[in-house]
């Protein structure tokens, strides 16, 4: 059974841009390496969630370009899949209008695989009489099936599920972070701490999107907590609009990553807390964001910046000292209200939803603090802490299925919408 440790160490990893256009560009290097050569025809079959969530984001390295078909292109001429999640780092931009050339020319196909649901990407690299197909499930560089020519030439025997084996709960997160010994670890967490405030302050200097965090921080000058939302929001106006900074991500994603870690690095600082405070409330923040995320699935119609809230927000109650109870009310509270929210893919407003979530999860907070909370019974508010996030993942990954396929319909323009 996979410890949090491990799951710490597999999880926060550095990503450059956000992680769908990188998975797809990276099943695509790695079916061009197995090919051989650039291919004369890509092939991308690909689930909703990969599309919506692939389709209108700027793709870091491309001066601006958008979309599937440029991360096909850069994937399959430009990129080496050794580098991982961080294989569109300096790329060679001069070589761009090679991408556009094979775009122009109808080279790449891409195809919605309507009965897969969740990450799932397979790409097909043809030249002359080869072909190379890559799949790629459950998570973003998963390689699960190679071919060549029509040969198996790697398998997993097993696809690694989209649900962690981990005993999750909150009494053992919050035991765990309390009491760990975390030296392992920290190089992960300095690391997690330096990229994502390092994106946060990018966002807050330059312009980048719909500039959402400067707006936060320009019309909200005087209320503290507004600061935290801002650089959280900043980080991914940045991230979502082609900032060429890696992200140390949380659950698959980089918005999800930055939620989790910048509000509470910030508080911690600002407040005076020391590294081991601040080094325990963001294992607590990142491994509670897990532990929602991981019910709900990698991806779905569920925002993920939702989950990545109501961890930041108990993480500052956290680091607080605040009594348990107050911690899971500050949870329960949030997951209560914003749970609405929508994906409707990465783009320029994921960080309007950072803001949203973060000010409900302050609220949360506060209305914890204040005896004020929800009680059992009050629409999803369950029993405990831990039926509540089950609830919230049963939501997400039953109740919402319909409404994902619509949200891609709606997208895509599709005539024949679900009924």
């Amino acid at each position: 059974m996979t410890t949090y440790k491990e799951l710490i160490k597999s999880e926060l990893i550095p990503a450059f841009g956000c992680t769908e256009p990188i998975a797809i560009a990276y099943a695509s290097a790695k079916a061009a390496e197995t090919l051989g050569s650039i291919p004369q025809k890509i092939i991308a079959n690909l689930s909703s969630n990969i599309i919506k969530n692939a389709n209108s984001v700027t793709v870091p390295g491309t001066d601006g370009r958008r979309g599937i078909k440029i991360s096909l292109a850069v994937g399959s001429i430009l990129c080496d899949s050794a580098k991982g999640l961080e294989l569109l780092c300096g790329i060679d931009k001069n070589k761009l209008r090679l991408c556009d050339e094979m775009i122009a020319d109808e080279k790449i196909e891409v195809n919605l695989l309507k009965d897969k649901a969740g990450l799932f990407i397979e790409v097909a690299c043809i030249d002359n009489n080869s072909s190379a197909i890559v799949t790629i499930a459950n998570s973003h560089t998963n390689i699960v099936k190679i071919e060549k020519n029509g040969e198996v030439i790697f398998e997993k025997k097993q696809a690694l599920s989209d649900e962690s084996p981990l005993d999750f709960s909150f009494n053992k997160i919050y035991d765990f972070a309390r009491t760990c010994d975390y030296n392992d670890i920290k190089e992960i967490l300095d690391r997690q701490i330096e990229y994502n405030q390092k994106i946060a302050n990018e966002g807050l200097i330059n312009n980048w999107g719909a500039n959402i965090g400067k707006l936060i921080l320009k019309n909200n000058s005087t209320n503290y907590y507004e600061k935290l939302v801002a650089f959280a929001a900043a980080g991914s106006d940045a991230r979502m609009n082609g900032c060429e900074l890696p992200v140390v991500i949380n659950s698959g994603s980089g918005n999800q990553g930055i939620t989790a870690s910048v509000p509470i690095s910030i508080y911690a600082k600002d407040k005076g807390f020391s590294d081991d405070d601040l080094y325990r409330a963001l294992i607590f923040s990142n491994l509670i964001s897990l532990y929602i995320k991981n019910e709900i699935g990698k991806l779905s119609a569920y925002c993920g910046v939702v989950s990545a809230s109501a961890a930041a927000i108990a993480s500052i109650a956290f680091i607080n000292k605040e009594n348990k109870k107050i911690i899971e009310e500050t949870i329960s509270n949030s997951l209560a209200v914003n749970s609405g929210i929508i994906c409707d893919g990465a783009k320029a407003s994921c960080a309007m939803k950072i803001a949203s979530s973060l000010r409900n999860a302050i609220l949360a907070y506060i209305q914890a603090q204040s005896n004020n909370s929800f009680k059992i019974g009050d629409g999803i508010v369950m029993e405990d802490i831990d039926k509540t996030i089950e609830t919230i993942g049963h939501i997400a990954r039953f109740g919402m299925k319909t409404t994902d396929e619509v949200i891609l319909a709606e997208i895509l323009h599709e005539k024949n919408r679900p009924d």
